[in-house]
C-alpha cells in the first residue's frame, strides 16, 4: 500500500523537506501521484531513506551515498568497491580526530592562560584569536 508523504517521513525519521530535498537530489525515486495529486510512496523508499540518514550519521556526503545506493542494487562483486570507500571515509575521520585533538588542546592552553592572568589584563584568549600567523 503506497505511502503518503507525511506517512513516509513519520516511518523513516525524518521531516516532509527531507523528504523533498532528497527526491530533488534524486537519491529518492520521483514518487507516483494521486488522482489528487499527492505524492504516493512505495514501502521500500522507508528503508531508502533510513540507508541515508545511517550513511550521513557515518559521514558520507550525499554525492557519496549516491554512489552506495548505486553499489547497493549492484551484485555482491560491489562489496570490495564499498569497502574501499568506507575505509576512505575511515582516513577523513581520523584526520579529523586528530584535528579535533590539537583544537581542545590549544583551547584547553588558552583556557588556562586566562585562568591565570592578572585581573587588569587583557585577555590571552582573544588576543590568541587576533594574532597573525
Amino acid at each position: 500500500m503506497p505511502l503518503t508523504i507525511g506517512q513516509l517521513a513519520t516511518r523513516a525519521g525524518v521531516n516532509i523537506q527531507t523528504v523533498r530535498y532528497y527526491e530533488r537530489r534524486e537519491l529518492v525515486p520521483r514518487p507516483s501521484r494521486s488522482g489528487g495529486g499527492y505524492r504516493l510512496y512505495e514501502q521500500e523508499t522507508v528503508s531508502r531513506l533510513r540507508f541515508i540518514k545511517r550513511a550521513q550519521d557515518l559521514g558520507f556526503s550525499l554525492e557519496e551515498i549516491r554512489e552506495l545506493l548505486a553499489l547497493r542494487v549492484a551484485r555482491p562483486t560491489s562489496c570490495d568497491r564499498v569497502e574501499a570507500r568506507t575505509r576512505a571515509k575511515i582516513v577523513v575521520v581520523e584526520r579529523k580526530i586528530a584535528e579535533l585533538i590539537r583544537m581542545k588542546e590549544t583551547l584547553e592552553h588558552l583556557a588556562d592562560a586566562c585562568r591565570r592572568r592578572e585581573r587588569t589584563a587583557e585577555c590571552p584568549i582573544l588576543g590568541a584569536l587576533e594574532e597573525t600567523s
